[in-house]
């Protein structure tokens, strides 16, 4: 596991959304197959998702060989609903860049056959030649405002780690949490979601993971120092042989000060 930390989030998202970028003309350069890109929702990735959509401005990226999966989407929420997380990636970044509508996937929340849309949402990725860089957010704001758990997408801790994408019932925590986008009306919040599992995002080629603010320090130290474990689903990304987590200053706040100090070592060593 590769630990970047910088001094601010706003840091933080660009080193990620650059870093996505030349993932996708690294890949470019090599092959004209698409590069698969898996993505998140939430305030957490905005900052990133506006840097992507400023570099497309620039010509400095190209999303026309971009496919894209989303983690998760609502049960039974229309598509056109402000909150559904089609409207949220259309609004922050789909709609701003040159990406192929025909290359977007999200869950379809309203499918006649739930089961069968987890089961087909796996066979595309397997089709699309696997994701090449799935980018997350560590713990979930969909689950944990506050961080004390560390939940990936709508994985809750005890979560198979060979979990695939499958429909979840949400808990109180999660329903209570999520209710300050329904009019703080707890009952207008969906009680269930789909969600890829923690082996669909463990199965990227590389896992981006960010994570913001010092309510996040606690579920960052557990999955970072901590053992492998399902109540922790990020301590998955140990065993990744590719994986990044991006961290603020607070976010790293209670980190071991030698693991602090290696991983700032690790990158300074690979920049020289």
């Amino acid at each position: 596991m590769k630990v970047i930390i910088r001094d601010t989030k706003k840091e933080g998202s660009i080193w990620a959304a650059h870093h996505i970028a030349a993932a996708i003309k690294a890949k470019a350069e090599k092959t004209d197959k698409p590069f698969v890109l898996g993505l998140p929702t939430g305030s957490t990735p905005l900052d990133v998702y506006a840097e992507l959509v400023r570099m497309y401005e620039a010509g400095e990226i190209s999303f026309k060989n971009v496919i894209t999966f989303n983690m998760d989407e609502y049960v039974g929420l229309p598509e056109s609903h402000p909150e559904s997380y089609h409207s949220f990636m259309h609004k922050n970044l789909f709609d701003k860049v040159d990406v192929p509508a025909g290359n977007i996937h999200i869950l379809n929340g309203n499918a006649p056959d739930l089961a069968k849309e987890c089961e087909d949402y796996e066979k595309a990725i397997v089709a699309a030649g696997g994701i090449d860089l799935f980018l997350g957010v560590y713990p979930s704001e969909e689950q944990k405002a506050y961080g004390e758990d560390g939940p990936l997408a709508f994985n809750e801790p005890f979560s198979s780690l060979n979990s695939r994408t499958r429909v979840m019932t949400l808990t109180q925590d999660t329903l209570e949490v999520n209710s300050r986008f329904f009019d703080n009306d707890v009952n207008k919040v969906p009680k269930q979601a789909m969600s890829v599992g923690v082996a669909t995002v463990c199965g990227a080629k590389e896992v981006l993971v960010l994570a913001f603010g010092g309510k996040k320090a606690k579920a960052v130290k557990d999955a970072i120092e901590g053992p492998v474990s399902h109540y922790v689903t990020l301590s998955a990304l140990q065993l990744h042989e590719n994986g990044v987590v991006v961290l603020d200053e607070p976010a790293a706040g209670e980190l071991k000060v030698n693991s602090y100090r290696y991983f700032k070592a690790v990158e300074a060593a690979e920049n020289k």
